[in-house]
């Protein structure tokens, strides 16, 4: 520009002028709008709450809450800040985000603590971003924000490095003066680099900063050897020849195109799901080799279902398929008299039949029982409201019990509402999570006797019992050591069908009741009747295992980390198909790898991780530095993990994870803090949604960068061997000139360029295996494709000018032809004109071409029945493309035959019988790159073959360096087994 204004040259420098400016301005309101739809997303995290203001409770949004305000809170409510309660009615909070306590905290309003009490031990207050899982309570807000104790997790999360650099000192604490001068330029340069783009945004950004600024120094290069061809002349037509070729390697596009199809990429990945925190991510995404994810409400549905219930004295009873988990009429019943552990389940529900829960409950006593405890101990509330629909309420674990009971009309409302209810409550000892249990005691209203009903972990349960009925018509039993045995298989046998096992006693209960608070818990708990088990089942999302499946076609393993008993995690992995359908050839060092427990994991030293043949692909009773070790693991195997977290102990796997993912329903503030992406609906496909985006974004951006290189390779090289036409003072005559050059980068490049950013995914995206972020976007194929592609255009390109000059001109390239138009330059006027149409159509039409790289611009959709017009549909379905090309196509006209711009801003003329030349050339164009994207269709369909990966099914594919001809243990597996990460990895 300044060169351009410093000749003279007003139109040249006028119109670089005003491209830089606009891509100022675009570049601006891009990266302005693209932070605005940033903003508005992160109101995700922003949920509303309960305050009493002016003596009424009104809801307004978490940021408005300050302190002082009455909050009130009940059952599924987030706490919107750090509250002192002053009631709470049976009040209980998740705090796992903060303390990591997987259970619930009962709260105590009347309680008062000592000033260093831990937070986790004040139960006189509700912390911000806990969840309430039972009761109701009000309270006073005493801390906000950042102010509140998760907030000072997060702000600690948040803290952010000064750009200076510190100045090193000696262990004195002395600097001389060569430390500071050393200090300043690292700064300086720092500051320089993030001027310049090359240390600041995204690894592609930097990438693309860098070489930027090597184009530019190309470019310089470049003028200087237009400069040396003339003898170094003054001349200002070689000056501005010079100024023309600088700007043909110039990619004065790129960023902007860049910010916009990152920007694009980010609303795109709303629609399905995937908020974007972090712009790194979306180049990221497409590298995934391993996703680590959590089961529960990721994997699964998050909604619990009673499937199973052991009444030792009758059987085993089963509730069939349900889509409405708090409908207790949806679900047939059946009934098998064996316990779980003797009953082959596969079998049992191929030829059970449904019967009615009357039939069951007809001269049921032990069924009564046992209902009784699912019925009563239990805060859950399910009910039909007036719409006919079935509505729940309270901890999901209940909900379950308690719909289960409601199939067979024994309904907590129904038992303990009303005068003439059956029962009445009298005490409640909440779960507790040192004794794993929950009782409650009632009174039978028409016998006035009290029973304890108790439900709790199966172990813990056991432990307390010392009868339980094994037959019908006989006196209960003592418990003895076989049987808590026997409970125990039928225990594992449940949990191996991937359901999470509680047990059930009662007794009747003849203590003293003064006070309700003074009653031993222990005493109560203690001498119960085993009533029985059940089982309860948190299905797998329907699309889970689709999904699963299509990370492995892709070349991604799935790990899942879970909580959960070793059994459930097992059984889940297996539906999910995680883990293979043929264990049974996989060699037993390799399967007992494959599911291990976090304490087995933990205590294994990283060697020991390291040698093993493929790292765990379940992980259960897993803890948040289980996590970290098993990125680390990941990295030192160099392969790239995306996780999943919710909670703020997740937050140090989050921030280690090359790619961190929250979940926008159950994670918390802090573990979203951590993140780079989060999902909106906490579902595994949204996981897979959003690395096909990763892909397609990867692949559009190759796709703009190797059509933006090739265009200026193109120009560059016309431009150079444009040299060689002299006119009759040994001056160079260009081919193209300055602004047809501009004209060229921002109209008919840049902007199909912007409309590649928007392609949809090629077929079969999710078929291949991860990019690889070493090489990034410029692989060998797309650096030979550039290469290939410039040169075939500037070879047409020249061709065109040197056919019109010389095939059907006289050849006279006049004089003075670089600056103004005459009846001398009439030729040279028209051979420039003629060069660009053919550039300019060129650059539209390998836009269209670049949209798949390898198949043909005619036969995009491979499994398409539209042999001659599926082009058609193609290029109309990106419509921004199309009408971007459309556009370049039409304005070209405008350019060639408009007085004053033609002859003054453009240097070329109208032309007539040239179009010809342009429409062969055309042709060529096609032909050539038609040819070229066939030779390597035909190469890599020879790859693919002597690799002959396509030749097994998916799961050999996956599994099948750890699979066996047939069944076996034999130690060659192992070595078959250490290939397994690569493979699937690559």
């Amino acid at each position: 520009m300044a060169v351009s204004f410093g000749i003279g040259s007003w139109i040249e420098g006028g119109v670089i002028t005003a491209v830089i400016v606009l891509n100022i301005v675009v570049g601006f309101w891009q990266e302005f709008n693209a932070e605005k739809t940033m903003d508005s997303l992160r109101s995700l995290s922003s949920p509303t709450a309960s305050a009493v203001r002016d003596g009424k409770t009104i809801s307004i949004p978490t940021a408005e809450i300050v302190p002082g305000d009455m909050v009130e809170m009940r059952t599924g409510d987030t706490v919107p800040a750090d509250i002192r309660l002053v009631e709470a009615v049976n009040f209980e909070t998740d705090e796992a985000l903060l303390t990591g306590e997987s259970l619930p905290v009962r709260k105590d309003a009347d309680a008062t603590f000592d000033d260093d009490t831990g937070p986790g031990d004040r139960l006189n207050v509700a912390y911000s971003s806990s969840t309430v899982t039972k009761g109701r309570a009000r309270g006073i807000v005493f801390a906000t924000g950042m102010h509140t104790e998760i907030g000072s997790i997060a702000s600690a999360l948040n803290a952010k490095s000064s750009r200076r650099r510190p100045v090193k000192r000696d262990p004195e604490g002395h600097a001389k003066v060569h430390r500071y001068l050393e200090a300043w330029t690292l700064s300086t340069s720092d500051a320089v680099g993030r001027f310049l783009g090359v240390n600041v945004g995204t690894p592609l950004q930097k990438k693309l900063s860098r070489l930027a600024i090597l184009l530019f120094g190309i470019a310089v290069v470049c003028a200087i050897i237009v400069l040396a061809a003339n003898g170094f002349s003054s001349n200002k037509e070689v000056i501005i020849y010079a100024v023309a070729t600088g700007l043909s390697m110039i990619p004065a596009s790129l960023i902007v195109v860049l910010t916009i199809t990152m920007a694009a990429g980010t609303k795109r990945m709303v629609e399905r799901h995937v908020i974007v925190r972090n712009l790194k991510s979306l180049e990221a995404l497409g590298a995934v080799t391993d996703i680590c994810s959590d089961k529960t409400g990721t994997l699964t549905q998050g909604k619990m279902v009673a499937k199973k219930a052991w009444v030792p004295a009758k059987g085993t009873y089963s509730v069939g398929t349900s889509n409405e988990p708090f409908n207790p009429t949806m679900g047939e019943l059946s009934f098998d008299p064996l316990p779980p552990s003797k009953i082959d389940f596969e079998k049992a529900e191929a030829e059970g039949h449904a019967v009615t829960y009357t039939e069951l409950l007809e001269n049921n006593r032990y069924l009564e029982d046992y209902l009784n405890v699912a019925s009563l101990a239990n805060l859950a509330h399910v009910y039909e409201n007036q719409n006919g629909d079935w509505n729940a309420r309270g901890d999901p674990t209940e909900i379950s019990m308690q719909v289960f009971a409601s199939r067979f009309d024994w309904n907590r409302i129904r038992l303990t509402s009303g005068d003439d209810a059956p029962w009445k409550q009298i005490a409640e000892f909440p779960f507790d999570s040192d004794v794993k249990k929950m009782s409650v005691i009632f009174k039978e209203k028409r016998t006035d006797e009290r029973h304890v009903f108790t439900k709790g972990a199966v172990e813990r349960v056991v432990t307390s019992c010392t009868l339980i009925y094994l037959g019908e018509g006989v006196e209960p039993t003592e418990v003895t050591e076989d049987i808590r045995n026997e409970i125990l298989q039928s225990m594992e046998s449940l949990a191996a069908l991937g359901l999470r096992v509680l047990a059930l006693a009662s007794r009747t209960y003849s203590g003293q009741i003064d006070d309700v608070n003074e009653i031993n818990r222990q005493e109560v708990e203690d001498n119960l009747t085993f009533r029985g088990l059940i089982g309860l089942y948190d299905p797998p999302r329907p699309e889970s295992a689709s999904s699963v499946r299509a990370c492995h076609e892709a070349g991604i393993s799935v790990h899942m980390l879970t909580g959960d008993h070793p059994g459930t995690a097992r059984a889940i992995a297996a539906e999910v198909e995680i883990l293979p359908s043929q264990m049974d050839r996989i060699g037993k060092d390799v399967a007992d790898t494959m599911v291990m427990t976090a304490s087995q994991f933990d205590k294994m030293s990283d060697d020991d991780i390291d040698a093993l043949p493929v790292l765990p692909l379940v992980v259960a009773r897993c803890a948040p530095n289980t996590k970290v070790r098993m990125i680390e693991a990941l990295h030192r195997r160099k392969l790239f993990a995306a996780m999943t977290g919710d909670g703020v102990n997740d937050s140090p796997s989050l921030k280690r994870a090359d790619v961190g993912i929250a979940m926008g329903q159950a994670g918390s503030d802090v573990a979203k803090d951590a993140s780079d992406i989060v999902l909106t609906d906490d579902n595994f496909a949204s996981i897979l949604n959003a690395i096909e985006e990763g892909r397609r974004m990867f692949d559009n951006i190759q796709k703009f960068i190797l059509h933006l290189l090739a265009e200026n390779i193109a120009q560059a090289c016309t431009l150079l061997i444009g040299l060689a036409f002299k006119d009759v003072r040994g001056l160079s005559v260009f081919p193209l000139a300055p602004v047809e050059i501009l004209w060229v980068i921002m109209i008919t490049s840049g902007m199909p360029d912007m409309g590649l950013g928007f392609e949809v995914a090629v077929p079969g995206i999710l078929q291949r295996p991860p990019q690889s972020l070493t090489r990034g976007v410029f692989t060998l194929e797309v650096l030979v494709d550039m290469v290939v592609y410039g040169l075939w255009v500037a070879t047409l390109c020249l061709a065109s000018f040197s056919l019109v000059l010389y095939g059907f001109g006289d050849g006279n390239l006049g004089e003075n032809c670089n600056g103004t138009y005459s009846e001398a330059c009439d030729t040279v006027f028209r051979a420039r004109a003629t060069c660009f149409a053919c550039l300019t159509w060129f650059a539209l039409f390998l836009a269209w071409e670049m949209i798949d790289m390898r198949r043909s611009f005619f036969r995009m959709q491979p499994g398409s029945k539209r042999y001659f017009t599926q082009w058609m549909h193609d290029v109309w379905h990106n419509r921004f493309l199309f009408w971007a090309i459309i556009a370049g196509f039409v304005t070209i006209f405008p350019t060639l035959y408009i007085p004053v711009i033609n002859h003054d801003v453009f240097k070329h003329t109208g032309i007539s019988w040239e179009w010809g030349i342009v429409f062969i050339s055309t042709f060529l164009f096609f032909l050539g790159v038609e040819s070229w994207k066939g030779a390597k269709r035909i190469y890599f369909r020879k790859t693919a073959k002597k690799a002959g990966n396509n030749t097994q099914d998916l799961e050999a594919r996956t599994f099948g360096h750890n699979m066996s001809e047939s069944p076996s243990t034999s130690g060659s597996d192992q070595d078959k087994a250490g290939q397994m990460k690569e493979k699937s990895g690559q």
